[in-house]
């Protein structure tokens, strides 16, 4: 009787009304959706799985510790030929990056209180605009304008033989992260409840006491998660570090003026001449590099998840009849030291505004009379290299890119908006590696596209370096486009649904289209990233300079070319050239952007067709049925006359 019963169940189960439900369009493009989503889930745990695979090798031959404690390092061809210690780099990388975000966060955090409080209306998008364009800035452009305007002011102030060290790295790395910190920083300012500022002032405090006692204590915990991402991009930084810092391998950053090394720079330092195994011993000092970033993201994830608690002032408890207050009452003035921090983030407000048009319009004054047709779109070769491969390469890139990319990120951003439960394990298992993804440096993705791609193809192509910048833009097209969809109102999907579509045509016939800003605005964002990589490139497509054929060739962007220029240390005004180029093209995104986003707040008041059509129906509707009722009147009043006669 009981197998009759299993054999009833399993007849049931796969019965063709259920095979036809299970299978239905819905379902099959929900789990197309849910594939998108666990793209970043399988991306970190595959670079994560192929860094260690080839540095089991490393550290099995000369030891884990042996490696991360060691204090000699000296690069050979095999295992046994040469001393690997990395401790000095790693007291270097961890120096600096403290030193940087010390400085450039404190700096940041002061920038991101005048924003959200003190910047004038008519100013703010002027100074939005200095921020993001100080974040789009490549990093082989600030690491450039450091080796040629911090390295030598240095030098000359100081009177020291070479400004190369740990100040002339923790200045253009403070700068570099001013406007990530900034931006985070800011938004958890302004997320800060309205009724903490309008309490304050109620209860008798300035506007500077407000914002200083009340408001930025309540924001710490956003405060903190900033400068934990600030921590984790100066770890990660590559191209402009290694250009300023000296790169001395085995000496520590015990003075502000002696060259050292980091993780990264003695990568890309060592790279290009590195045997095969000496390349794995790098890869696997790029491990420990992806190791570090891990244990950040960790750390982060612990401060997210405390909420904002509130404020002392507005949680401690109201004394009653029976308090004795203990201390006599204080009528003295109060308020200075807040008058003091209001003027700091004025001044410092100022001066990161100066430095960045410092920098744009040094590079631009140096640059422009450098610049030419036949410069920009020559032929190019050894005896003369121009830019006309780097437009090819850059295209090719910025196309492959986005054509992977897109449809993954858009799709996992349509599955975490449309069709997730919000407190469903899955989703915040997708939300963490999309963060996780985000936060990984740079380089390390190089790394893992050599090992995954250019290993196995047996050489360097805009292929595998394509693949590795769709992987590294994909967080930012889920991010931007989630968030836009969210913005989406319900009541255009409850239209949508009301005229009998289903969800799929919804989505993708109203939802979409109505978040079609939001997507804009993160190709763009992508497309500022793709061209501002250099250190992912370097190991993926290579460094040449000439003309590809296919994907499957070699290719060099303007940022790789730069690289290349200051290579010899022979073409200087060939850099300061194509920093120019990289300067307007990032100047052009953002106005881009600027304008996408103007242009989607003008449209978000106006009804999405979908929704107009539901309403043009319904004013129809209603229409006959007043035309009905008013000829039922007509007739009924005709018959009474008629029976009166």
């Amino acid at each position: 009787m009981h197998k009759v019963n299993i054999k009833k169940s399993l007849a049931n189960a796969f019965s063709r009304d259920n095979l036809e439900k299970a299978f239905s369009k819905e379902n099959i493009i929900r789990a197309v959706f849910v594939l998108f989503a666990a793209v970043s889930i399988v991306a970190v745990f595959g670079i994560v799985f192929f860094l260690l695979y080839t540095s089991i090798e490393p550290f099995r031959e000369i030891g884990f510790f042996k490696i991360l404690f060691g204090t000699t390092w000296d690069l050979g061809d095999s295992y046994s030929d040469g001393q690997y210690g990395a401790f000095p780099m790693v007291v270097g990388t961890i120096v600096l990056t403290l030193c940087s975000v010390l400085i450039g966060g404190t700096i940041a955090v002061f920038v991101a209180i005048f924003m959200a409080y003190y910047c004038p209306k008519k100013l703010k998008g002027v100074y939005n605009q200095i921020i993001n364009l100080l974040a789009g800035i490549p990093s082989i452009v600030y690491g450039f304008f450091g080796m040629m305007v911090i390295v030598p002011a240095l030098k000359n102030v100081f009177g020291v033989s070479s400004g190369y060290g740990l100040l002339a790295g923790t200045l253009v790395l403070s700068i570099m992260l001013i406007p990530t910190v900034a931006s985070i920083a800011r938004n958890s300012l302004e997320a800060v409840p309205s009724n903490y500022y309008e309490g304050a002032l109620a209860l008798g405090c300035s506007k500077n006491q407000a914002v200083f006692k009340v408001c930025v204590p309540a924001a710490k915990k956003g405060i903190i998660a900033a400068l934990i991402l600030g921590v984790g991009r100066a770890v990660g930084e590559t191209m402009a570090v290694q250009m300023i810092i000296g790169n001395s391998v085995n000496y520590y950053p015990d003075g502000l003026f002696q060259g050292f090394a980091t993780l990264t720079s003695t990568i890309v330092q060592q790279w290009s001449y590195a045997s095969a195994d000496a390349r794995n011993i790098l890869i696997s000092l790029g491990f420990i590099l992806l190791l570090f970033i891990l244990i950040l993201n960790c750390i982060l994830l612990l401060v997210r998840r405390n909420t904002m608690a509130g404020n002392k002032y507005f949680t401690r408890r109201v004394k009653g009849e029976g308090d004795t207050i203990k201390s006599s009452l204080s009528y003295r003035k109060t308020g200075s030291v807040q008058d003091i921090l209001w003027v700091i983030s004025y001044a410092l407000a100022i001066i990161v505004a100066a430095v960045m048009l410092g920098i744009v319009i040094f590079m631009l004054v140096k640059g422009l009379p450098h610049l030419s047709l036949n410069f920009l779109f020559g032929k190019s070769g050894n005896s003369g290299a121009t830019l006309a491969p780097a437009f090819v390469s850059t295209g090719m890139l910025i196309g492959l890119a986005l054509l992977i990319a897109l449809p993954l990120g858009i799709g996992a951003a349509v599955y975490l908006n449309e069709y997730a439960k919000k407190n469903s394990i899955f989703v915040k298992i997708v939300r963490l590696f999309v963060d996780t993804l985000s936060g990984i440096p740079s380089i390390v993705f190089g790394l893992f596209g050599y090992v995954f791609l250019v290993i196995p193809m047996k050489k360097y192509s805009l292929l595998a370096g394509g693949i590795v910048l769709a992987l590294m833009i994909l967080p930012t097209i889920i991010r931007s486009v989630e968030q836009s969809l969210s913005e989406v109102p319900d009541s255009m999907r409850e239209a949508s649904y009301a005229l009998g579509a289903g969800k799929f045509r919804t989505i993708f016939l109203v939802v979409l289209p109505s978040a079609i800003a939001g997507i804009v605005t993160s190709i763009i964002l992508s497309i500022g990233r793709i061209v501002s990589e250099s250190a992912a490139l370097i190991f993926t497509a290579g460094s040449v300079v000439y003309m590809p054929g296919s994907y499957l060739d070699s290719g060099s962007s303007f940022a790789v070319f730069m690289w290349a220029f200051m290579g010899e240390g022979l073409y200087v005004d060939e850099c300061y050239a194509t920093s120019v180029v990289l300067l307007v093209i990032v100047i052009i995104l953002n106005l881009l952007v600027t304008l996408v986003e103007r242009l989607g707040d003008k449209d978000k008041g106006k009804p999405h067709p979908i929704l107009a059509i539901k309403n043009g129906w319904k004013s129809f509707v209603a229409t006959l049925k007043k035309r009905e009722k008013t000829g039922e009147e007509e007739s009924a009043s005709g018959k009474a006359e008629v029976s009166e006669e």
